[in-house]
């Protein structure tokens, strides 16, 4: 009679490889999330320069056309149209170039080297796929 406590090899694999299956389940699902995350953050970036849009004209700003966003050469750097610049919950953290045509976003391009760099700007919202091109 074997009176040895103990785990058997075997048992010891099979928790070994439930762990590993819990372990990628986990980890796939924490990136999706934190990539929707980032669509999110892009889309709020959004709202908040197009509101910022709507209360410089509601003040009587004059209407513009052209970009609103980060330096080119520097991510952080300050919106190029002063006006707008104001309205921004955090001024000069932009991270796309936004393009205003009759005070509305026609387009958004990420900071190449941004947060947002693998997001498009399709149909005035950003999404994680390409534009589909109809």
């Amino acid at each position: 009679m074997n009176s040895e406590k103990g785990f058997t090899l075997i048992e010891l694999l099979v928790v070994i490889a439930i762990l590993a299956v819990i372990a990628v389940v986990v980890v796939l699902n924490v990136s999706n999330f934190i990539g929707a995350g980032a669509v999110e953050a892009a889309n709020v970036e959004l709202h908040q320069v197009q509101t910022a849009i709507v209360a410089y004209l509601a003040e009587g700003g004059d209407n513009f056309d052209g970009p609103i966003g980060p330096e080119d050469n520097y991510p952080v750097g300050a919106p190029t149209t002063e006006g707008v610049h104001k309205y921004l919950t955090n001024p000069g953290m932009l991270q796309a170039v936004y393009t205003i045509t009759s005070a509305a976003i026609s387009g958004a391009t990420p900071i190449a080297d941004g947060k947002w760099k693998d997001l498009y700007f399709c149909e005035g919202v950003w999404q994680r796929e390409e534009c589909d091109s109809e």
